[in-house]
Order: structure tokens, then C-alpha cells, then sequence
């Protein structure tokens, strides 16, 4: 099961909750988009008017990913979601003026998805117990298309314990550790031969305690007559991929693990139990590495897979390049 094409930002001015029915399954969009400005959260940004006229229709960011005020897992990028596109000669320019400062200092760089988003990440994961600032000074910054920044934006969050999961959909299992011990190792099922399960490594976007899933949401199937047809609202969700890949509890597979083998549409099934007990570890930015599946890896833009791209790759989308953060 999993959710439709949705939100992974966090929205400037107001905090939008998405609702509407949502689905696991191989269907749906890989891509992030302008509607990741719309999910759930309280306003994130400070923002303060410019004291000149800028030349020009304003520039503004529409979100910055994660909230202020947060605390999240060692995957997690800086994710910022413009209101209207970025031309290529201007984001060099653009990064200068998104500074990254760290309370311990990483090597890192922007990388550009599409016009609109642009992606912060340290080579390696986060230091765990790290405070983050990114200060977006763009009063008077130009977009290249005759728009004109008007606000300074300002977001400090920190990295909290780094937890991780690691999926073996071959071995049914997923091990959970915490600043690097083993906490549990969990019977899982994957995706179907059918449906597989994304490879790589995806931050977690966001928890729910229950999302209603549907079949028809991802395009598996709309004929209530069909054995892969489902509408079910599930508990304890943990959302993965903007596609619909979630790690859950599912009705259809209530004991998973090596012996049943169901397979799902493409999430990660665990335990009511275990699901709950996840649920209760993991928080946004926390990385779950899947292995062993035939689908290969999710896009790096498809939530929030950003370290599902090597370093050249994403330098090469950058820029700026390889710089280091300030000292906070």
C-alpha cells in the first residue's frame, strides 16, 4: 500500500494538512513537484519585507524543508521549493545566497531538481547531535527571469540520533539501529515480483497514524472486481517515496516475514506490533535502506532519496560545487 503523488514541503505561509485517499503500488508520479509546497506542518519561515523596490516581479520560496524547529534523522537534506522557475545562469548565484551553517562543520552542496527545487546534502549522512542553520538571503537576488528576490528566510533545526533501517527484501527482514547498535530486527514483506519495493536508500518524509489507501489512487487498478483492488485506511505509516511507498501494517498480510512471503504492492509490510513499534522510533530524515530488490533505486527527487545519487552525480547537478558549511 502506499500514497498517491502528494507534499513532501513544508509550506511558508500556511500549514496545509493533505487528505484524500492514498496507495502503495509501483503506479503514480517518481517526480517532486510544486504541490510538495502543500503538506502538513505549521508556518516555517521568517521573512522580512525588503526596504527597496525590487526591480522586478518578486522571487519567493514557496517552501523550505525541514520546519524550523525540528529535529531530524542524519539523511535529511535541506530542501527548498521555489514559486517560480530558476534559470540555469543564476543559481550559482542563488546557492551563494543560501547559506548552510553547522554547529559541527560538513562538507556539502546544493543540487538542482528541475527549476524549482534545489536540494542541500552533506556528502556523508549528518553528524548525529548537529545544529543546522540555512539563512536565505535573497533580497535583491535575481531568478534569471526578470524576478527579483524580497525576503530573508531564516531555518534552524538539529539532527537528532541517528536511527536507521536497513530492508533485505530476499531475507523478509529489516534491522533497526541507533547510533550504530542494533535495537530489533523485524519480519517484513516486500513488493511483489508483480509490484516490487523501490531499492535505495529514502529519508523518511513524514509518519501518520493512519492513511486510507487505495488501488485506484496509484493506477493498479479501479475495478473493485480485480485481486489487486483495495481501499483500506491502515495504521502506522511511515512514508517513504512521494509515489506511494510507505512502511506499515496491512490487513492482507498480517504476519509477514520468510514464511508467508504475500509480497504487497510495493511497500514494506511489517506486524501490527512491530508496525506500531516503528512508528515510535522514527522521525522525518531518518534513512531506510532497501536492498535486494529488482525495481532498482527511487529517483532522488521521488521524496526525499537524495543519497540514492553518488557524490559526482550530485555535484554535477550543483551550481556552486563543493563548499563547507559555516561554523554556527
Amino acid at each position: 500500500m502506499g500514497r498517491r503523488k502528494g507534499s513532501i514541503g513544508i509550506a511558508l505561509v500556511t500549514g496545509v494538512v493533505l487528505v484524500g485517499a492514498s496507495a502503495c503500488g509501483a503506479g503514480g508520479s517518481t517526480k517532486a513537484s510544486a504541490d510538495d509546497a502543500k503538506a502538513a506542518g505549521k508556518p516555517g519561515a521568517s521573512a522580512s519585507p525588503s526596504p527597496t523596490k525590487p526591480a522586478g516581479p518578486p522571487m519567493l520560496l514557496e517552501t523550505i524543508t525541514p520546519q524550523t524547529g525540528t529535529t531530524v534523522g542524519v539523511a535529511m537534506p535541506i530542501s527548498v521549493v521555489f514559486t517560480n522557475p530558476v534559470a540555469a545562469k543564476a543559481r550559482a548565484t542563488v546557492e551563494k545566497h543560501m547559506k548552510v551553517s553547522a554547529s559541527q562543520p560538513v562538507a556539502g552542496a546544493w543540487h538542482w531538481f528541475g527549476d524549482r527545487r534545489a536540494d542541500w546534502r552533506p556528502k556523508t549522512y549528518w553528524p548525529s547531535g548537529t545544529t543546522v542553520k540555512i539563512d536565505a538571503d535573497m533580497n535583491g537576488v535575481s531568478n534569471g527571469n526578470g524576478r527579483y528576490g524580497v525576503h530573508n528566510y531564516t531555518h534552524t533545526f538539529k539532527v537528532g540520533d541517528d536511527v536507521r533501517a536497513d530492508v533485505s527484501v530476499t531475507g523478509h527482514t529489516m534491522k533497526v539501529t541507533r547510533n550504530g547498535s542494533t535495537v530489533r530486527t523485524l519480519s517484513i514483506n516486500a513488493g511483489s515480483a508483480q509490484y516490487p519495493t523501490w531499492d535505495g536508500t529514502m529519508a523518511v518524509i513524514d509518519k501518520q497514524e493512519k492513511v486510507h489507501m487505495t488501488s485506484c489512487s496509484v493506477g493498479i487498478s479501479c475495478d473493485k472486481g480485480s485481486a489487486n483492488y483495495y481501499d483500506l485506511t491502515l495504521p502506522w505509516d511511515i512514508h517513504l517515496t512521494q509515489s506511494g511507498t510507505y512502511v506499515h501494517y496491512s490487513t492482507g498480510d498480517p504476519n509477514p516475514g520468510s514464511g508467508s512471503a504475500r509480497g504487497s504492492h510495493g511497500c514494506v509490510h511489517l506486524s501490527l506490533s512491530d508496525a506500531k513499534w516503528f512508528y515510535g522510533q522514527v522521525k522525518q530524515g531518518d534513512p531506510v535502506t532497501v536492498t535486494g530488490s529488482p525495481r532498482g533505486k527511487a529517483p532522488a527527487d521521488n521524496g526525499y532519496a537524495d543519497f540514492n545519487l553518488g557524490w559526482d552525480e550530485w555535484l554535477a547537478g550543483s551550481g556552486s560545487g563543493q563548499g563547507t558549511t559555516a561554523t554556527l
